[in-house]
């Protein structure tokens, strides 16, 4: 930023007063003079800029004051910082017009880079590569510059896929060629990144690979130079390196990677790691040559980021690793027969009934026996069968005993709504700060379901593993019978019904200060209690959150309590 300063003071300096003299000494009208009078401003002015910078004195710049929740332009709406640097800074938003989550860069519209940021953001959007953070807005108001871009939970930045250790050959190959490629169409459009580090990189949880900050996070820190194609081919040759070996490729450490050790050089990667492809290693050290310095052993160096994409073109491609299956389960030896098993079997009629012979009966006594056998079973089978008919068809005797339904004669009294006097939010400790929203509480209990009180947005469904719910505690206001609660979300939510102590006279100040009643999840959940109970305090306790437009949060649009 300096240099483009001096660089500026001196054009100034040098266009210097003669031609203005010369045009003051002929000048015959009105209007030269006027000229004259703006020359002699302007020569002022630059004066005064040379007295700064001989000085050494800067104006000093600060970032914008804002905090948690400040809105812009009625519709972005700031929750967490994750940069402030140098004067600017960078925010996790939401847009609350569309629901999504944005990132936000601000600075003061009086920034010396403030116009080289809008310019380059809005470069950046009318290229429109779906590989790089799209641009969403740029725009200066309220003595503001902000840049508004996408967000995106679910991908992972680069800088914490090497914090696990060294890509698999498969995932550097599919780094290299899609970031190059990427980097090579941006600069046909006259685009240059100059600050392609680990966590400019993002990857998608279905393994493509997206570049954010394309032009604007080199305008922020107000980088140039000279060769940028150069600049961008060494930086994906940086990337490349990192992800091979896990070292960044210099003797000082950075983005959490260790570096070189000092006074050795640069070592290629396959001498610094065991087990390195041999034609990844090489595309490393091609892309990283500068000065002069020898890239391969047998190919010569790549200096934009086209030929670096021709290259990775080039190679033998890399296969991803083979499918690892699970090995089936010992065989399960059974009882069937050998022999017997899996072959068709006569089938045998339908009504056939395998009996087993009595021994045959050679004499003429067996025969009469026989039939004084028959004879018996005959006269027994009527006997019974007599009996049977008269006990059915007997009348049956009248019980004078009257006969009491109690499910039909006592019937249960029907339960009836109970009103919510008031609610609060509820973020207890440890992990909780204590407030969600409070001012959209009554939004849950207003009758509209249109309306709705929402949590803060979490990277996952369990609150980010900060803690183990969010709620809101609604006070009856005074003891009520509870019988059930009827709850509407937006998306599936998990959820549970508490309830304080008969008799508190007020709320507990942590969620296990509550007893646990109910539980369920869904959109539309109806949690009936196993037994009434009476209380004045009910906490409805989140305790698994949506995915609703890229983040985790929870909507209550409605909650009733009946008796």
């Amino acid at each position: 930023m300096a240099e483009r300063s001096t660089a500026a003071v001196d054009v100034a300096d040098n266009s210097g007063d003669d031609p203005l003299t010369a045009k003051a000494d002929t000048a015959a009208t009105d209007g030269v003079a006027e000229e004259q009078k703006t020359a002699e401003k302007t020569a002022q002015a630059t004066e005064n800029k040379a007295v700064e910078r001989q000085s050494g004195e800067q104006p000093s710049i600060t970032a914008p004051e804002l905090h948690s929740g400040h809105k812009l332009a009625r519709r972005y709406r700031l929750e967490e910082c994750v940069t402030r640097l140098d004067g600017f800074s960078s925010w996790r938003a939401v847009d609350e017009k569309l629901r999504r989550a944005v990132g936000v860069h601000l600075l003061p519209a009086d920034h010396p880079r403030a116009r080289s940021v809008l310019a380059s953001a809005r470069s950046s959007a009318l290229l429109g590569d779906p590989r790089f953070v799209q641009v969403l807005d740029a725009v200066e108001e309220n003595d503001l510059v902000y840049v508004v871009h996408e967000w995106l939970p679910d991908s992972t930045e680069l800088t914490a896929l090497l914090a696990a250790g060294p890509l698999e050959p498969h995932d550097a190959y599919q780094l290299v060629s899609q970031v190059s490629q990427a980097m090579a169409a941006a600069h046909r459009e006259g685009l240059a990144h100059l600050r392609l580090t680990p966590s400019a990189v993002l990857r998608s949880s279905t393994g493509q690979y997206r570049i954010r900050g394309l032009a604007v996070n080199a305008a922020l820190r107000g980088i140039t130079a000279e060769r940028p194609q150069r600049s961008d081919t060494e930086a994906i040759g940086a990337l490349l390196y990192a992800a091979l070996t896990q070292r960044w490729p210099y003797d000082s450490d950075a983005y959490g990677l260790s570096g070189l050790p000092k006074g050795v050089g640069l070592l290629p990667p396959d001498q610094v790691r065991a087990g390195v492809h041999r034609g990844l290693s090489e595309l490393a050290m091609r892309a990283l040559a500068n000065d002069g310095a020898t890239a391969s052993r047998q190919e010569p160096p790549c200096t934009t980021p086209d030929e670096l994409a021709r290259a990775v073109a080039a190679m033998p491609r890399v296969k991803p690793p083979e499918p690892v299956f699970t090995a089936p389960p010992e065989y399960q030896h059974t009882t069937y027969q050998q022999g017997t098993y899996g072959r068709p079997q006569p089938r045998p009629a339908a009504t056939q009934q395998v009996v087993v012979p009595p021994p045959p009966l050679q004499s003429r006594t067996g025969k009469a026996l026989k039939w004084a056998v028959s004879a018996l079973l005959i006269a027994a089978l009527g006997l019974g069968s007599w009996q049977i008919a008269d006990r059915l068809l007997a009348p049956e005797p009248k019980d004078e005993t009257p006969i009491v339904h109690p499910s039909t004669d006592e019937k249960p009294a029907p339960s009836k709504p109970v009103a919510i006097s008031s609610a609060q939010d509820f973020d207890p400790p440890p992990g909780g700060n204590g407030e969600e929203y409070p001012e959209s509480v009554p939004n849950a209990f207003d009758g509209d379901p249109s309306t709705f009180w929402h949590t803060k947005n979490y990277t996952t469904a369990n609150f980010g593993n900060l803690k183990s719910g969010v709620g809101i505690v609604l006070d009856l206001g005074s003891a009520q019978k509870v019988g059930s609660v009827d709850l509407s979300f937006v998306g599936n939510t998990k959820v549970e019904v508490r309830t304080a102590p008969d008799g508190a006279s007020s709320a507990p100040s942590t969620a296990e200060g509550f007893t646990t009643q109910a539980d369920g999840s869904g959109s539309e959940v109806k949690l009936k209690l196993k037994k009434p109970v009476t209380t004045r305090y009910v906490l409805v306790w989140l305790t698994e959150l949506p995915l609703t437009d890229g983040e985790f949060r929870g909507q209550l649009t409605e909650v009733k309590i009946m008796s």
